[in-house]
């Protein structure tokens, strides 16, 4: 799964990274080292420019709220409990396929945060029940430094209660797709620690590798199977983890020193 990240470019890092043609400097957000759901987040997009008399798509780095809301929802209530799709079933969940076939997005990132959790406490948690507290964290994120391109959704809502004039009339949200954990060894792992993303956690964003960025962001391309070929997980080896500090565990705490890299899991921790 994809709880919590870490994303600190600035917007024009970005812009310049996926070749972005439209931006809103108002729109723009502080770096955010402990990303959590219904903040608001950078998506990137293709899509026509409101109001503008070209239809073609405009590739634009936009600021939605993560935790998707269905356009046919009676309230946004249930949208921080849908921060995640998985890649096996999203074509054909009535929450996300109409947004599956029509408005994929990229959610760019630093990397992830995930939290060990023991073979016994994984299948627990894929059966629902809750996981134990104070386990290690861990920070997930390309071993060559590059931008975590997390797969995602964005979805419209409208909110019935105001008026078409009102600002917060129209909510935009969105969803990480993820995928089952690598099971082959990490590019760079700790020491003491994990040598698997599997070891980690079984699930993972899908990360997208910038030969399918195009593919994945072209709102014409609709056929279902064409689209779900793009969902295979990326080559192997390419990550890197490393255990941080549990002040992440907090959402309060928000900072650099996040992703400090301990020299082994604190003591108290599991792994």
């Amino acid at each position: 799964m994809c709880g919590r990240y870490a994303a600190s470019r600035r917007p024009e890092d970005l812009a310049g990274i996926f070749d972005i043609d439209k931006w809103e400097p108002e729109e723009t957000l502080a770096p955010d080292y402990n990303v959590a759901p219904t903040k608001e987040v950078y998506a990137v997009l293709d899509r026509p420019l409101k109001d503008a008399d070209d239809k073609r798509p405009v590739r634009q780095l936009r600021k939605l709220k993560w935790g998707l809301v269905p356009s046919w929802a009676k309230s946004p209530e249930g949208g921080a409990r849908m921060i995640n799709a998985r890649s096996e079933t999203v074509h054909e969940k009535p929450s996300y396929r109409r947004a599956f076939a029509a408005r994929r997005c990229i959610l760019p990132a630093d990397g992830y945060y995930e939290w060990v959790t023991g073979e016994q406490e994984r299948d627990l948690e894929v059966e629902g029940r809750k996981k134990r507290p104070r386990k290690q964290p861990y920070f997930v994120l390309p071993a060559d430094g590059s931008v975590f391109a997390m797969a995602g959704l964005y979805e419209f809502w409208r909110d019935r209660t105001l008026p078409d004039d009102h600002p917060q009339a129209w909510w935009v949200t969105c969803s990480v797709i993820t995928t089952e954990a690598e099971r082959t060894p990490l590019a760079v792992a700790p020491a003491d620690g994990p040598g698997s993303l599997a070891d980690i956690h079984p699930r993972m964003p899908l990360m997208l590798t910038p030969d399918r960025w195009d593919a994945w962001l072209d709102p014409a391309r609709t056929d279902v199977d064409d689209l779900r070929a793009l969902l295979d997980p990326p080559p192997a080896g390419l990550m890197r983890a490393y255990p941080v500090p549990t002040a992440v565990s907090n959402v309060r705490n928000n900072g650099p020193e996040l992703l400090k890299e301990l020299e082994g899991p604190e003591e108290g921790t599991l792994f």
